[in-house]
């Protein structure tokens, strides 16, 4: 490593991203029927019992023009003595510790109950938007019903149909009017690097950081959820500037009382980090090993097309054989991104933070990587004279042209006559073709098919 210069805290927060709105609300007022229909299409399960929403669902969606990241809360029940009631209670804490507006759900065609009045309680602590909403107002009798609902003591409640989108336009305005402003991008967050820490409470994500910047500038502490803020620091030495994300921190560690709750506040924290980085550092604890949680982080970063390096930390605490089932668990675990490289590392002692450095390096290259037209079409001849691509529904298919339209990540626009019938076995094919050719390590790539336009 060349020489390590003291890490400079940014302004936190800068680098922009998407804003995030919660949905929440107790169990079976119609949370999920409305997410879908906010994302335009069907992500939540939805169906006619209470309970159904286990886990937070992630969306990315737009109103208006204006792009945000939406999440569908469990039902809130805080008087349930059901322990997965009470785990959905606190993964709605969570959303709230880190969410910028609120969107809460009742039921328009029902009075008020006394979870109703508790989730107003929290929510006028919450010192953030809130939009309330009373859902399954099919009909204008049903909107007059939801006015009951008044007693609540908020200012305005809008009655909406989720199932039959009534009131929707409505609820969208309002909505764009109280999402933040988005910010501009600076010189800094165009020409450097921004990577982003994430992982599970308690993997080392801190520790990292320290080791990195050589200051102790995040609290480190065995205890999950113990770093008080998210601080974005300046990283340099002879070799490379990075702006580092550390996305342990908790602003709001009162409202989030449980363990189950910390541990689902990360996911909604790599989804803010994610949405300001280039690069996705996901440290996992290689003493406890990996996990479903670790697993969704990962998704998330390739959903969002960011580079992504997996830091298995601790291995100074694993015998060889040890460390060896690890790894081989850990590519098992995550054998979606096969292009991410696993760097064993300690972050207390520092031993692997140079390789990791290292990867980051060629995540970043790989990502912001660009093959000329000519040179990925001569690539293309080579593939479809070894492989040509299968007929599907008694239709040849033929691919005639080739372009890297993108970077960050690369995307490739494949032209053919039959955009439908590219088999996904081939897809995949010709994504494994494109790696062993030009490497991509740690990036992820996106191949699409486009029909060829009628000459006339």
């Amino acid at each position: 490593m060349g020489r390590k210069k003291r890490g400079a805290p940014l302004p936190a927060g800068a680098g922009g991203g998407k804003p995030l709105v919660a949905i929440v609300g107790r169990p079976n007022v119609g949370k999920s029927t409305l997410f879908n229909k906010l994302a335009r299409r069907k992500i939540a399960i939805v169906e006619d019992m209470p309970g159904v929403t286990r886990d937070r669902h992630y969306a990315d969606a737009y109103a208006l023009g204006r792009e945000f990241v939406l999440v569908d809360t469990g039902g809130f029940d805080p008087g349930s003595d059901d322990p997965m009631t009470e785990g959905i209670a606190a993964n709605v804490r969570a959303a709230l510790a880190e969410c910028d507006v609120v969107i809460c759900v009742f039921d328009g065609t029902a009075p008020a109950l006394d979870a109703d009045r508790e989730a107003v309680h929290l929510l006028r602590t919450a010192d953030r938007p809130v939009i309330y909403v009373a859902n399954k107002a099919d009909g204008q009798k049903q909107a007059h019903e939801a006015l009951e609902l008044y007693e609540l003591g908020v200012e305005e409640i809008l009655p909406v149909s989720a199932l039959h989108g009534r009131g929707l336009g409505r609820l969208e305005e309002e909505l764009v009017e109280v999402l933040p402003e988005p910010r501009e991008m600076d010189e800094v967050d165009l020409k450097i690097p921004r990577v982003a820490i994430v992982g599970r409470p308690n993997a080392g994500k801190s520790s990292l950081v320290n080791r990195l910047v050589g200051a102790d500038q995040q609290l480190v502490d065995d205890r999950p959820g113990t770093t008080v803020d998210s601080v974005d620091t300046l990283y340099e030495d002879d070799d490379r500037r990075l702006v580092i994300i550390d996305t342990a921190g908790m602003r709001r560690k009162t409202k989030v009382k449980k363990e189950a709750g910390v541990e689902q506040l990360s996911v909604y924290q790599s989804i803010k980090a994610m949405e300001r980085s280039h690069v996705v550092v996901l440290m996992i604890d290689g003493h406890d090993g990996p996990s479903e949680q670790d697993a969704k982080i990962a998704g998330l970063a390739n959903d969002r097309g960011r580079a992504l390096v997996i830091g298995l930390n601790k291995v100074d605490l694993m015998k060889g054989d040890d460390r060896k089932q690890t790894i081989e668990r850990t590519r098992e675990i995550l054998a979606f991104a096969p292009w991410a490289r696993i760097v064993p590392m300690s972050a207390r002692t520092g031993r692997g933070t140079q390789k990791l450095l290292e990867a980051i390096d060629e995540a970043v290259a790989s990502h912001r990587q660009r093959i000329t037209t000519s040179e990925v079409n001569r690539f293309f001849e080579e593939v479809l004279e070894h492989h040509p691509p299968p007929s599907m529904r008694n239709r040849a298919v033929r691919l005639y042209f080739v372009t890297q339209a993108e970077v960050a990540p690369p995307v490739f626009v494949v032209v053919t006559n039959a955009p439908d019938h590219v088999h996904f076995s081939y897809q995949r094919y010709v994504i494994n073709q494109l790696r062993d050719r030009f490497g991509f390590q740690g990036s992820p790539i996106r191949v699409r098919y486009r029909a060829k336009k009628d000459r006339r």
